[in-house]
């Protein structure tokens, strides 16, 4: 027993370093920083006040978190309308093609993230592909200006998270028993029924992995909204960008972006009970 809780720990321990060395002590330190002053002439003065978190509950900044929540609330939705019946025809393709299916579903990952968001700044811009296009098949209007608005930046969210709800919806629903499916159409099921009472909540981990997903890495992004949204859209993460490079003010910034944290913890926190339940009420 104690030779195996030995090796278990040499096994988690470099794991576990590494989260502690760059997750856990960042963390720590941007808490540390929130309750600081800003200096006259930027950085930190340390002199211990709660003004900065004062200052994000302001309907300002608060307006900006709801903003931002909407934005990834949208893009978490439409990447999953679109994945679920992705991952579904994957799940359900002769096993021989299932890999390579996912190996495109994933191929995207393979460039960088900011070639992948200029990418759509060359297909959506006033010259770009797109109206060329329209042009060719006979529109001679003005051009059409698909930029710089929150249905792109929704657009560029989708497309660069969209595989990681791919993955995480096929992973639950390779899992499922296919005794479940023939099961259900020899009592007499259609396919719908089939689908709303078996797969569906069978998959509901998948689903709220993939939706988490989505919406974390969304509401904290800054590069997509600064890019697509030209400026005209702001999200949390360029407002706390911002604070750290431009007006300087990093306990504010830390302030800002301790909420964000939290945030997003108790998203993930939520996901992984439901994932427990699910797996409990499954086991029973």
């Amino acid at each position: 027993m104690q030779v195996s809780r030995l090796q278990t720990s040499l096994l988690i321990g470099p794991g576990l370093g590494w989260l502690a060395l760059l997750m856990v002590l960042p963390c720590a330190l941007i808490f540390v920083l929130s309750f600081f002053e800003r200096g006259i002439y930027g950085g930190i003065d340390y002199v211990y006040t709660l003004e900065n978190f004062a200052r994000a509950a302001d309907p300002l900044y608060l307006g900006i978190f709801l903003k931002s929540g909407r934005i990834a609330g949208f893009a978490a939705l439409i990447a999953l309308f679109v994945a679920y019946p992705a991952a579904y025809a994957i799940s359900r393709a002769p096993r021989a093609w299932q890999a390579t299916l996912l190996f495109l579903a994933i191929l995207p990952f393979w460039s960088n993230y900011l070639i992948r968001t200029y990418a759509w700044i060359v297909l959506l811009n006033r010259e770009g592909l797109l109206n060329q296009g329209f042009k060719l098949l006979g529109y001679s209007g003005e051009p059409i200006n698909m930029l710089y608005s929150e249905s792109t930046v929704i657009l560029g969210l989708v497309y660069n998270y969209l595989p990681f709800v791919i993955l995480a919806i096929y992973s639950s629903i390779s899992r499922l028993d296919p005794q479940l499916w023939e099961a259900s159409e020899d009592l007499g099921a259609s396919r719908l029924q089939t689908f709303r009472r078996i797969i569906l909540p069978q998959t509901a981990p998948g689903i709220a992995a993939g939706l988490v997903f989505v919406f974390v890495l969304s509401i904290g992004n800054f590069v997509t909204p600064d890019l697509l949204g030209g400026g005209h859209v702001q999200m949390v993460g360029n407002l706390i960008y911002d604070q750290f490079l431009t007006a300087r003010d990093w306990p504010f910034g830390a302030a800002l972006s301790f909420v964000l944290i939290s945030i997003m913890m108790a998203l993930l926190f939520a996901q992984a009970v439901l994932t427990n339940r699910a797996q409990r009420g499954g086991n029973g």
